[in-house]
C-alpha cells in the first residue's frame, strides 16, 4: 500500500479490492490479502480475519456498509494507538470464554455477549471464529437504535463499568 494517502483512503482501496477478490471466488483467508496489505492492517491494529469477515458480509448484501466498517476500524485503530501504544495483545480469547448468545443482563439477551465481544475487539483479542459486528450483533443493536461503532466507542469509554453500558443501551432504545 502506498504511504502517500491517508489510512482511510488506503483502507477503502484494500476493502474494495477485497470485495472484488471475494466476488471472484477467493475465500481462503490465509492468502486473501497480500503481505503488504497484511502489514498495513497490522499497522492499524486490524487483522486479515476480521476484515475478511466484514468483506464477506458486505459482499452478501452490503451490511455492514463500508462506512460502518471504516468507523469500527477507526475506533479499534485509536484504541490500538492510544491505549495499547501500538503493541498488539499477545492474548486471543477462547470462544468458550464469551457468554452464551442466550445469556442476559437485566433481562436483555445477547447483551453480555456483545459487551465482551466489543471489549475483545478493542483489545484485538477476538478469536478467528468470532466477529464483532456479526449477523447477530447488527440486528441486536439496530433494535436498540445504536450504531455498531457507537456501541464499540461507548464500551471503550465505559471500561469495566458494565452497568453504564446496560443503561446506555436502555436509554438509546427509548430515544
Amino acid at each position: 500500500m502506498s504511504g502517500s494517502s491517508s489510512w482511510p483512503d488506503e483502507f477503502r482501496t484494500l476493502f474494495a479490492e477485497g470485495v472484488k477478490r471475494y466476488r471472484a471466488g477467493h475465500r481462503a483467508v490465509a492468502s486473501f490479502f497480500t503481505e503488504e496489505e497484511r502489514s498495513f492492517l497490522a499497522g492499524i491494529g486490524a487483522n486479515s480475519q476480521e476484515i475478511f469477515d466484514f468483506v464477506e458480509d458486505y459482499s452478501h448484501g452490503g451490511d455492514p456498509s463500508f462506512e460502518t466498517v471504516l468507523l469500527v476500524t477507526a475506533i479499534r485503530r485509536e484504541y490500538y494507538r492510544n491505549v495499547q501504544k501500538g503493541k498488539s495483545s499477545d492474548h486471543i480469547r477462547d470462544m468458550d470464554s464469551f457468554p452464551a448468545k442466550a445469556a442476559e443482563i437485566d433481562g436483555i439477551a445477547w447483551l453480555p455477549r456483545i459487551i465482551e465481544k466489543a471489549r475483545a475487539k478493542l483489545r484485538g483479542e477476538m478469536p478467528s471464529d468470532m466477529m464483532y459486528g456479526c449477523g447477530g450483533d447488527r440486528p441486536f443493536l439496530r433494535r436498540h437504535k445504536i450504531h455498531l461503532a457507537d456501541f464499540l466507542k461507548f464500551v471503550w469509554e465505559a471500561g469495566d463499568d458494565t452497568e453504564s453500558i446496560v443503561e446506555y443501551l436502555k436509554s438509546a432504545g427509548q430515544a
